[in-house]
């Protein structure tokens, strides 16, 4: 079959990234680990440098191994073209950069990861970008702030990081580009596994590749994909001036862990699905967040734009030391920030990820003291089970 043709994306996680090694044919792709690239005359590398002619000249325009992965990336999230980075953060920096004016305004979704958080509210201020967070996420409350001002860019995080609040993708993206305003999201916590939001509407889409698309822990990665148009602009006006780039290294490993990217997080979902239902039964929880759950204020809408639920479950103790005391029992959970990895990580957003926003802050976005972040990973949900059981003993 024609391997481009493909519409199911656990075929497109192991062949998407097309054909990588033309010279040799080798069944995994190559590393290119490399600065530069020879060309064959100063004619052929004055060609190469000012775009007359397409090739790889030296690794931060491009290289083969990254661009495996982006290749890879857009036909996962059906989308025209991606570019790679050193990190999430720096993916979500280079959007704003690229294409918020200063004096520009970004309207973003109520409640944001801790770092996404700082960097609207602490750091674009100073590039003289205004970022206003909505009350909530209901599609009137952004239609009411876009009558009321003129924005350039709405950010979504939906599931929501750590309270996994959702968003209408297509009721926003209907209202967003009526004004003709572009849409950008967040896409970690889904993967295009469980989520692809260009199919509802968005414009560019941002993933921490450190997170569920690496899965094993060892990298550090973002990726942009999105509409061909903006991702030159990104590419041209920040990537390749300012360098936030991927190495050839990372993107080979990334290439690596898209391969079970879809059976592993069948498992996360599994697993989680389990630990939340558990949660959702025990006298000390007060209240488990998860979209799988009936009782979840965002399950319709989950159940609407998403094809799965995802492997992060967060739950509130009442308060902090409570929680505290919690994650400090666990025997068999590791004790860290991140997600999407094998191991199963548990920690307190409120003072560690989202330590970064004042008391109020914290409040209006929903994160109380008592609230724990779980990234389910991938032993035996029994097992995962019995260590909250002894943890939350009191």
């Amino acid at each position: 079959m024609d391997l481009k043709k493909s519409k199911h994306i656990e075929t497109i996680c192991v062949h998407g990234r097309g054909e990588s090694d033309p010279s040799y044919h080798a069944v995994i792709p190559p590393l290119y680990q490399t600065t530069a690239f020879a060309f064959k005359s100063t004619e052929d590398g004055s060609a190469l440098f000012t775009g007359q002619k397409e090739g790889y000249f030296y690794s931060r325009m491009g290289n083969p191994t990254v661009d495996a992965l982006c290749r890879q990336i857009a036909r996962l999230e059906n989308t025209e073209a991606s570019l790679a980075f050193a990190s999430g953060m720096a993916a979500i920096a280079a959007v704003i950069m690229a294409l918020i004016p200063k004096n520009g305004k970004v309207l973003a979704s109520h409640t944001l990861y801790g770092g996404t958080h700082c960097l609207f509210t602490r750091s674009l201020p100073d590039r003289n970008i205004e970022t206003v967070i909505v009350e909530n996420d209901d599609p009137d409350t952004f239609r009411h702030h876009l009558e009321e001002d003129d924005f350039q860019l709405i950010f979504l995080e939906t599931p929501s990081n750590p309270t996994l609040s959702l968003v209408d993708i297509q009721a926003v993206c209907a209202i967003a580009h009526e004004k003709k305003i572009p849409v950008m999201i967040d896409n970690t916590f889904a993967t295009p596994i469980f989520q692809r939001p260009a199919d509802l509407g968005v414009d560019i889409v941002v993933h921490s590749a450190t997170k569920y698309i690496c899965g094993h822990g060892d990298v550090i990665a973002g990726i942009v994909t999105g509409k061909k148009e903006m991702i030159d602009i990104i590419h041209d006006e920040i990537l390749c001036r300012y360098g936030p780039i991927i190495s050839p290294f990372d993107a080979w490993l990334l290439l690596r862990g898209l391969k079970t990217l879809s059976v592993r997080m069948e498992r996360h979902e599994k697993n989680a699905i389990k630990v939340a239902q558990f949660l959702h039964e025990h006298p000390m929880v007060k209240r488990v967040y998860y979209p799988g759950l009936p009782d979840h204020p965002g399950h319709d809408i989950a159940l609407r734009q998403m094809t799965g639920f995802g492997g992060v479950v967060s739950f509130d103790v009442g308060d902090k030391e409570k929680g505290i005391c919690v994650i400090n029992r666990v025997r068999l959970f590791t004790r860290a920030v991140s997600i999407g990895e094998c191991d199963s990580l548990i920690q307190h957003p409120a003072s560690i990820t989202h330590s970064g926003l004042s008391d109020c802050e914290l409040e209006a976005a929903g994160i109380n003291p008592g609230l724990i972040r779980l990234s389910i990973g991938l032993e035996h949900a029994d097992d995962l089970i019995e260590d909250l059981e002894q943890a939350l003993k009191t």
